[in-house]
């Protein structure tokens, strides 16, 4: 029930790929770390992760075919993920106490963070159909389960993800603590972040219905 391994290598190279280039994702996690700093960056880029594990075990039980085939669902999860992004966006410039420099009781808790980064990612219905096209390219039909293949190298393309996202949400945390010894610019900051957020949510809402 494991893919070939010529297939596994090509996954990992097609997988690396597209991790290099920044995607929403990536953003929002940048936006986050530069936010709350780098552990609440890794925070972010755990529930990121946990998100796209979502949308792999969707993928592998055939949830997401549903999803990609249903305008009306797709437009659905799409808007409320978009609604979710903005709205954290305007609370961002709305609470300028919500920075890099403000006391640690008034940082968003690491749970509460994570906990976003997870419904972020799984109200993001383009992360299904992604999975629900990519991840079927790999599979060989005759080594067994199909979707404990797709599970597999799902898993192995989230580990890939981590990586990545965390090495961003490291840069951006470091970037965020000089920010936050710098007060004049911690109100740019302040809209630099929430505009991004406003601008993944924007961006979600606008796209279209079945394309990844």
């Amino acid at each position: 029930m494991v893919p070939p391994l010529e297939n596994v290598v090509l996954f990992a190279a097609a997988g690396l790929a597209l991790l290099v280039v920044p995607g929403p994702a990536v953003l929002y996690i940048v936006a986050r770390s530069l936010e709350a700093g780098r552990t609440a960056g890794l925070a972010s880029t755990l529930g990121v992760a946990l998100g796209s594990l979502v949308h792999v075990a969707a993928a592998a039980l055939g949830i997401s075919a549903v999803l990609a085939a249903s305008a009306t669902a797709f437009t659905a999860v799409k808007l409320v993920g978009a609604v979710y992004l903005t709205g954290m966006g305007i609370r961002r410039i709305l609470r300028p106490e919500a920075s890099v420099g403000a006391s640690a009781g008034s940082r968003p808790g690491l749970r509460r963070v994570f906990a976003q980064g997870v419904v972020v990612n799984v109200l993001n219905p383009k992360t299904a159909v992604f999975f629900l096209t990519f991840l079927p390219q790999f599979v060989d039909p005759a080594r067994g389960s199909a979707g404990l293949q797709m599970l597999l190298l799902g898993g192995l393309f989230v580990a890939m993800g981590v990586i990545s996202d965390g090495a961003y949400a490291l840069g951006a945390g470091s970037i965020g603590g000089w920010l936050a010894r710098r007060p004049r610019l911690l109100t740019a900051q302040r809209y630099v972040t929430g505009g991004t957020l406003i601008g993944l949510g924007v961006a979600a809402a606008v796209t279209g219905s079945r394309r990844v």
